[in-house]
């Protein structure tokens, strides 16, 4: 069920980055057209990210952990625009899904997306740790 609310959460969260105009990321959807396709497509998208970040992102986190000390965090930012770029990347392959401009504005559109996700942690969060909380 976590899964499928984190597909969810990143599905909306690129949908809304992807109107940004300006952070040069677009999402390309399924061949048919119309709003289904773009859902779907957005789902999809949302689940090779989700997937990504899991595996890849868990051991680059580890991998770099000095560089997190010596950078006081602020690689995490260049991390998280790696990992959308490699959820790019793969969606690439299909010849519609996500798109990403350079790599700056990647990094920028991670943050967004990471920004957008910790809001809706913050409101999804389960009822039982907030009265173990108190």
């Amino acid at each position: 069920m976590r899964f499928l609310i984190r597909v969810i959460v990143n599905a909306f969260a690129i949908w809304v980055v992807s109107l940004i105009s300006i952070l040069e990321v677009t999402v390309t959807p399924y061949p048919p057209g119309g709003q289904i396709p773009l859902i779907v497509t957005l789902l999809v998208i949302g689940a090779v990210f989700a997937i990504v970040n899991t595996i890849i992102g868990t051991v680059l986190k580890i991998v770099a952990f000095p560089l997190y000390i010596l950078t006081l965090g602020l690689i995490s930012l260049v991390i998280n625009g790696f990992l959308l770029w490699i959820a790019a990347w793969i969606t690439g392959f299909w010849g519609w899904g996500l798109h990403v401009g350079g790599f700056g504005w990647t990094i920028l559109a991670a943050l967004l997306i990471a920004i957008i996700n910790a809001v809706f942690a913050g409101i999804l969060r389960p009822q039982r740790h907030r009265d173990r909380d108190r």
